[in-house]
């Protein structure tokens, strides 16, 4: 009996537990480790092809917005200057018309703008 051991009261036999590993044809199952890899490398394909596709998404949406920012600026600095650009005249008189293409397509409320104090609530 020293070679087996108790445990809560029952004896274990030493050795390797579960199921005695079945004969496997070593060619099925190299098989299946090459088909699994393929399958791995066309998931990991698949997967980078979307993350570029969105990071070149994200970089589009980035250079809009930059341009968009840039044409903000140069509104700005003009109504520094005293000049108010074609395009905002357009947007506060309701002219959707006289907006060039590429400009801002959203409209402002002017109803919201005079409706906040000084103090910023409403």
């Amino acid at each position: 009996m020293d070679e087996n051991k108790m445990v809560a009261g029952k004896v274990k036999k030493p050795g390797k537990r579960g199921r005695k590993p079945a004969k496997i044809d070593l060619k099925a199952k190299l098989e299946r480790s090459r088909q699994s890899a393929r399958e791995c490398r066309a998931r990991k394909k698949l997967r980078y092809q979307y993350l570029e596709e969105l990071v070149s998404s994200k970089e589009r949406a980035i250079c809009a917005l930059r341009e968009e920012l840039e044409m903000y600026k140069q509104w700005c600095s003009a109504m520094d200057q005293g000049k108010i650009p074609s395009e905002i005249k357009a947007l506060l008189t309701g002219d959707e018309q006289k907006l060039p293409a590429g400009g801002s397509s959203t409209k402002t409320s002017r109803s919201k703008n005079n409706n906040i104090s000084s103090n910023g609530q409403s």
